[in-house]
């Protein structure tokens, strides 16, 4: 048998087995000559070094894509017999099953989630009722112990030559602080009198609806402002009127602060004074639009807060703004009333009709407060013990504040911790009740005295309750420990009343550590601090504060809430 070999490539070889002649293609190496197997000698192959013309390129791209289809094909119809039919699929779909409790931790923590975010409401509440009274009491002392104090003080006044002789002092700081807020209090009450409230009225009712909700949030943004500088001004009067005078005074005089803070508590009960009246041309319009609008200010403010980074300084200040905005609310609903019910003669038929805007104004507000602090410690992993925290330091200030060392009286604590200033409102609340009560007469003046006498009682009541109530708090958290046993003896209450981790780990991989495991009771407890690197290179510590030290308008974390 004859072979072609005007075929062969070069490093073909033509063999001989069994009489016939096969073409067989052997590696050659680099240098041009073919390789060697084993058991080959060196007369068994011969080699030919014909260069054919290589194949065009579109026969190897069809060889190519042939071997491709005949794989798939292949690879199809192999894998044809093992497909399950419609009946098996529809079989493993419905008798499929999966065991939870191979990850048993994972699906406890997500009950323990959800038990504790309808946990939160009723812990919330037990805080916003605490603080809510506190504030109530603080308003109530400017109309009830107030004037008793600025009587004994001026008592001492016109005694106070006969001390002088014998050594002693002419007025205590608290006594002078007293005459102060005595004096500002009627100082601006008088003042008032001058702004017509009518004409108020017509002139906001006439404004546009989209012009008056413009106007209702800047009043909102301008009260606020207000707060945090109203108080500073405020301590800084009493400060200049009690500064002890063996220290060099550097300041302008008791006169010019003096005249600022009647300044500052006139405009701002101007401006709270434009907040009801807005209050009630939304209450007295026909269509509800605007008291619908708003209302719509509350659930805007949890596109703000809710999806934000949150420690528990922040919730804190959150939760003391909250209380605060409560009892605004509350002020400015008890303005509308008495506005109301004078211009229609105290008909009781109009109070009904006004119940149910009441109702909605401060469902809405409960409302988004629950859902506000439900999310937030959800998104932030915080506890809901943390609010029996928060009502301890804020019963700690009331205790604190008859101890005989207090530096300050409890009206002024609570303005600090939670912006709630009461004398604007109290001015303003004169104003409307002079304006809505017409008395004169003996039997006026019996009237007025039973008032005081019942108002007075009332103080008395929700004080001895805030009291009692926030010795029991404040002993429960031991926040009336030394200093020395107050670190601990909160590590060991944490440690007691630890509830099950409803959260991963903060340290484990792939996660942000979180600071709300930091314990924030202890009224003078410095925490954990931290190194900040200061422009020239060197380190600075920046401690981290307790709840003594945050105020409503104190900066904490970057960010004043």
């Amino acid at each position: 048998m004859q072979s072609d070999t005007s075929t062969l490539g070069k490093g073909d070889f033509i063999t001989q087995k069994d009489g016939e002649e096969s073409i067989e293609a052997r590696p050659r190496c680099s240098g041009g000559r073919p390789t060697k197997e084993e058991g080959d000698t060196d007369g068994e192959a011969v080699g030919v070094d014909v260069v054919p013309p290589s194949p065009p390129e579109t026969s190897k791209a069809e060889g190519v894509a042939k071997n491709v289809s005949n794989t798939r094909r292949e690879s199809f119809t192999n894998n044809s017999d093992n497909n399950l039919s419609l009946f098996k699929y529809l079989n493993a779909e419905l008798t499929r099953g999966y065991f939870l409790q191979h990850d048993e931790a994972k699906y406890e923590q997500k009950r323990e989630r959800v038990y504790t975010f309808f946990k939160i409401q009723k812990e919330v509440e037990k805080m916003m009722w605490y603080g809510f009274f506190l504030c109530m009491d603080a308003f109530l002392f400017l109309f009830t112990f107030l004037p008793m104090r600025v009587f004994m003080a001026l008592l001492k006044i016109f005694i106070g030559p006969c001390q002088m002789q014998r050594g002693g002092r002419w007025l205590e700081p608290a006594q002078m602080c007293d005459l102060l807020k005595g004096f500002i209090l009627i100082a601006c009450s008088w003042i008032l009198n001058s702004v017509d409230i009518s004409m108020l009225y017509h002139i906001v009712r006439g404004q546009a609806m989209i012009k008056l909700y413009i106007i209702y949030n800047m009043l909102e943004v301008a009260d606020r402002l207000f707060s945090s500088f109203g108080q500073d001004i405020l301590d800084a009067l009493f400060w200049t009127a009690t500064e002890p005078k063996k220290k060099r005074r550097e300041h302008f005089g008791i006169i010019p602060h003096l005249g600022l803070a009647i300044v500052y508590v006139f405009l701002h009960a101007v401006l709270v004074l434009f907040q009801a009246t807005t209050l009630n041309v939304a209450f007295n319009s026909h269509t509800k639009a605007l008291l619908t609008i708003m209302m719509s200010n509350n659930f805007v403010e949890l596109k703000g807060s809710v999806f934000k980074k949150f420690e528990k300084r922040n919730l804190y200040q959150m939760s003391c703004a909250d209380i605060r905005e409560r009892y605004h609310y509350l002020v400015l609903l008890s303005i509308v009333v008495l506005r109301n019910m004078t211009e229609f003669s105290w008909n009781p038929e109009h109070f009904k009709q006004l119940i149910p805007d009441i109702i909605l104004v401060l469902a809405a507000e409960v409302l988004v407060d629950w859902v506000k602090h439900a999310f937030i410690t959800k998104f932030n992993c915080i506890s809901a013990e943390v609010y029996l925290e928060y009502r301890a330091s804020l019963a700690n200030d009331l205790v604190s504040s008859r101890k005989k060392t207090a530096y300050s009286d409890h009206t002024d604590l609570v303005s600090r911790r939670m912006g709630f200033i009461p004398l604007p409102i109290a001015a303003l609340g004169i104003r409307i009740f002079t304006q809505s009560f017409k008395m004169s007469g003996f039997i006026s003046v019996i009237i007025i005295i039973l008032s005081y006498i019942s108002i007075t009682l009332l103080k008395i009541l929700i004080s001895i309750v805030l009291l009692g109530k926030g010795c029991q708090y404040v002993k429960d958290y031991k926040l009336d420990e030394p200093q020395t046993n107050k670190a601990h003896s909160t590590l060991n209450r944490e440690a007691s009343q630890s509830a099950p981790n409803l959260y991963p780990d903060p340290q484990s991989p792939g996660l942000v550590p979180s600071d709300s495991s930091i314990s924030l009771t202890g009224s003078d407890l410095t925490f954990s601090s931290r190194d900040i690197k200061a422009p020239g290179g060197a380190k600075k510590v920046q401690h981290n504060k307790s709840l003594s030290d945050i105020d409503r308008y104190t900066l904490c974390s970057n960010q004043i809430v």
